[in-house]
């Protein structure tokens, strides 16, 4: 395979989880999603819940961040490296795929990872987070605007590169286009077809 590894960041609601599990599914790899969080509370010490709440945001409370002192790293930046610890030993140890955190500029020195970004239209994403993911909100545009920010806020203050912008990935899809499209798209490029 020309990419054993592929990471994917993906706009809230776009169905990019959906292309990440059908993905490795076809190429018969391990996906690293919610197991990722696992090991990343696991090699942190942080609870499940923080890890998943903190990697679409960065926390913003002046109190937050001053509850360090001389010898310790913010909390959030702790997290990061522990997550880019087990990114990497993942990555190392057997093909998959990986669901967001930074997957792409964490693995940034390798030439066989796959960096993919999938988003979608407003009006798809609403739909799939309503009548899909089941997600229940007053105002459906302002909450996948705060998702959208959450996820920019984080991944840019990591990366130092823009979260979304073509320049960033290998590929980026519109799941317009179909998740299974999609699926065997990228399927095609990682088998280096």
């Amino acid at each position: 395979m020309r990419y054993p590894v592929i990471t994917i960041g993906r706009q809230h609601g776009s169905g990019g989880r959906t292309v990440a599990e059908k993905v490795a599914k076809e190429l018969g790899i391990k996906l690293y999603d919610k197991l990722l969080i696992q090991l990343i509370a696991k090699e942190s010490g942080f609870a499940e819940e923080y890890v998943k709440d903190t990697d679409m945001r960065r926390i913003q409370s002046f109190f937050y961040g001053m509850y360090i002192d001389s010898r310790n790293l913010p909390l959030e930046d702790q997290l990061y490296i522990a997550q880019s610890k087990v990114i990497k030993e993942v990555s190392d140890k057997e093909p998959c795929v990986i669901v967001g955190r930074c997957a792409d500029y964490v693995l940034r020195e390798r030439k066989d990872v796959l960096n993919v970004f999938i988003h979608a239209p407003l009006e798809d994403r609403i739909e799939r987070v309503r009548d899909t993911y089941h997600e229940i909100e007053k105002d459906y545009k302002k909450y996948l605007t705060k998702m959208d920010k959450q996820r920019a806020n984080y991944y840019n203050h990591y990366t130092g590169k823009k979260w979304g912008t073509s320049e960033s990935y290998h590929l980026v899809y519109s799941s317009e286009l179909g998740i299974d499209a999609i699926v065997e798209s990228i399927v095609s490029f990682a088998k280096g077809e």
